[in-house]
């Protein structure tokens, strides 16, 4: 149980609840306009196709782990917890940090702006209207939230449902019309391993997010039973429509058209139905986008009002105390909301979120080797869930992590540099908290 002063969070998300949230998280925008660089790095559609098959499957090996330590320590706060009880308090401090005062907000300040940006595809707005518009997206989404996470919840289940329709008729109406090319008839054609590989990493950015769901444990009804089966139900959902969507693509619109275009879905409606069909796939990524904000928000503010519980940020009582009118972590919740507008006004989120990927990227293969310790440290815990063919599957789960850290080094080499600086800034706050206490 959740306590702060009493009072518990509600216990009122189910499976299906978790798997939209999962769901609407990893399907954002990016399958809208990831194929064009997929494409371009594998060298041919097969392989394309084969890179979002690979990307899942990495990403799946991580997901499968990752539901063994989240149904055995199924509390509030996801990673943020995971990290505390397998690698000690000072590194989960360092995560908590990252996310609260930098990530979570930068997402959320991104998604506003990118919603808003897609607003003008029917509406004419200026840079300051859209800044406007985005503000206002994140205080109707806070006044849902803070109100009732079922509520957030249903938005979250209904938008999954909606954004997932746009993408369906266009794999079945490619499946049924598309005459650009065979997929399975353009061979390997030229590329290199290392064209394959950034094929790979470039699927591997939209396949994130669902990790997030671990933040929500607390909300469960079942949260050992649920978390791991909306984790792996979710991502094998996620897979299937990557890889359904790109093979449809590729039927309907020339390999080649795909790579030059800076958005291959759009163009497919188009050729399928026509003028509406832009302004169709148009209204799917505003609703997509929508869900994946709704997403970020509601799991996000869970990674402070968590650390606040653990006593593990400046002013714990206010920032872990439960509102007594809505039972929501409404001060975590507004705090994060306020952060986000600052950033929307100052137009740095992209930088922010950028600036500290790499570190995340080290936490996150953290809490997939995690595995390990807690299998040797924690034998007696109890694990509802266990990961199959272990340890292959964590293994893979790692090396495909640690290609993206090796990947984000090598290509931002001075966000990579200045991430790790901010991310060290918390020590001084974390010894300070630890004499205060």
């Amino acid at each position: 149980m959740e306590e702060s002063n009493n009072k518990i969070l509600k216990k009122e998300l189910g499976l299906f609840d978790a798997m939209t949230i999962v769901i609407g998280m990893v399907i954002g925008s990016g399958i809208f306009f990831k194929p064009s660089i997929v494409f371009r790095n594998a060298g041919s559609p097969l392989l394309g196709i084969l890179a979002w098959a690979a990307g899942g499957i990495i990403a799946m090996a991580s997901g499968l782990t990752v539901a063994e330590i989240a149904a055995a320590i199924p509390k509030t706060g996801g990673v943020f917890i995971y990290l505390k009880k397998l690698y000690g308090e000072k590194w989960a401090f360092l995560f908590g940090w990252v996310q609260t005062l930098v990530y979570v907000p930068g997402s959320i300040a991104a998604l506003a702006i990118v919603l808003a940006t897609q607003v003008t595809a029917f509406v004419p707005l200026t840079n300051a209207q859209q800044k406007i518009v985005a503000i206002g997206f994140l205080l109707f989404l806070t006044i849902i939230n803070v109100i009732s996470t079922k509520l957030g919840s249903k938005i979250q289940s209904v938008v999954t449902v909606a954004k997932l329709l746009p993408i369906l008729i266009i794999i079945i109406a490619g499946f049924a019309k598309g005459t650009a090319q065979g997929v399975i008839l353009k061979g390997a054609g030229a590329t290199t391993a290392t064209g394959f590989g950034a094929a790979i990493l470039g699927t591997l950015w939209a396949y994130d997010g669902w990790v997030s769901v671990g933040n929500m444990a607390g909300e469960l009804k079942n949260p050992k039973k649920d978390l791991p089966k909306s984790i792996i139900l979710g991502l094998s959902i996620t897979i299937v429509v990557y890889v359904f969507i790109n093979i449809a693509l590729v039927k309907i619109v020339p390999v080649e058209a795909i790579i030059a275009s800076n958005k291959p879905a759009s163009d497919a409606a188009v050729v399928l139905f026509g003028g509406f069909g832009a302004k169709f796939v148009s209204a799917g990524i505003l609703i997509s986008i929508f869900g994946a904000l709704n997403g970020y928000m509601m799991t996000g503010s869970r990674v402070p009002f968590a650390m606040a519980k653990e006593k593990l940020l400046p002013f714990s009582d206010f920032f872990g105390n439960i509102s007594d009118k809505f039972g929501t972590p409404a001060n975590a919740f507004v705090f994060e909301i306020f952060l986000a507008c600052l950033y929307v006004l100052s137009g740095s989120f992209d930088m922010l979120t950028d600036l500290v990927m790499f570190v995340l990227w080290i936490f996150f293969t953290m809490t997939v080797a995690g595995i390990f310790i807690l299998r040797k440290k924690f034998k007696d815990i109890e694990r509802p869930y266990v990961v199959p063919l272990y340890p292959v599957i964590p293994l893979l789960g790692i090396l495909g992590s640690t290609y993206i850290i090796i990947s984000t080094l090598i290509t931002n080499t001075s966000y990579a540099i200045y991430g790790t600086g901010v991310t060290l800034l918390g020590l001084p706050v974390y010894y300070y908290l630890k004499k205060k206490s």
